[in-house]
């Protein structure tokens, strides 16, 4: 069984500890601040076998060098980030598998938020990791891809199981769930999120996971066809993609 542990850094950031207690194999995702997840592994394990990186933007990788070089660890990316994400050891392949003890998970590939982004998918634990790409009641911005690429990349994430758990890079959801109000405002299920969500803020606990299903319902750029949605936008007969395009240049100045 694998355990993950929540490792807050920065202002906003998600760390993510993994820990396979059969074979006693540590990993840890998206290191954005070595002094917060070293305390953590020094505290819980004092070691750490691989190091997992989701994009290769520096709130995402900025523990790898010194983590790597004080416990050994074997550092994972997407093999077109592998100048670009610090300390890389095992450049990863789309669709690849790869074992974390007796876990194992699958890459997909999810380019939008960056060129190289990749989610990490374990299945048989019905997890997934999804970086910057996909939040709870979000999506990440448009910085190196384009539209298309980033609304394929949610479709690939959107038909997961919907029992799969989704562990994202940041803490966004309140503003998330304010946005999504102001374009799905009669959604009952987004409404009946109002108050978990303001309690989880005042508690200063995540709102993570949240599973594929809940994110069906309510995240509003997994509903682009929602008819109620593209008459907000005055957009009746538009495709899928023009409705997400439209949303995400909404969102960028919401």
């Amino acid at each position: 069984m694998l355990n993950i542990e929540i490792i807050s850094c920065l202002k906003d950031n998600y760390s993510y500890l993994l820990y396979d207690k059969i074979s006693n194999i540590v990993a840890i995702i998206d290191p954005s601040d070595f002094s917060s997840c070293d305390e953590r592994i020094k505290r819980k394990y004092n070691k750490l076998d691989y190091i997992l990186n989701t994009h290769h933007h520096l709130d995402h990788v900025d523990g790898n060098k010194k983590l790597k070089e004080k416990y050994k660890s074997k550092v994972l990316g997407f093999e077109l980030d592998k100048d670009r994400i610090p300390g890389i050891d095992i450049p990863l392949k789309e669709k690849q598998n790869f074992k974390i003890g007796n876990a194992s998970f699958e890459v997909i590939f999810i380019p939008g938020h960056t060129s190289g982004h990749i989610a990490f998918y374990f299945k048989n634990e019905k997890i997934v990791f999804t970086g910057d790409t996909l939040f709870s009641l979000g999506c990440g911005r448009i910085f190196e891809g384009t539209y298309e690429e980033m609304f394929k990349s949610l479709n690939k994430l959107k038909n997961l199981p919907i029992d799969t758990k989704i562990y994202c890079g940041h803490e966004y959801t309140k503003k998330n769930l304010e946005f999504c109000l102001e374009y799905d405002s009669k959604n009952d299920f987004l409404k009946k999120k109002i108050g978990w969500v303001n309690s989880k803020e005042e508690s200063k606990s995540p709102t993570i996971p949240v599973s594929i299903e809940e994110e069906l319902k309510t995240n509003i750029f997994l509903r682009c066809n929602e008819p109620s949605i593209k008459n907000a936008l005055n957009l009746n007969n538009s495709p899928e993609q023009e409705i997400f395009s439209k949303l995400r240049d909404l969102k960028d100045s919401f």
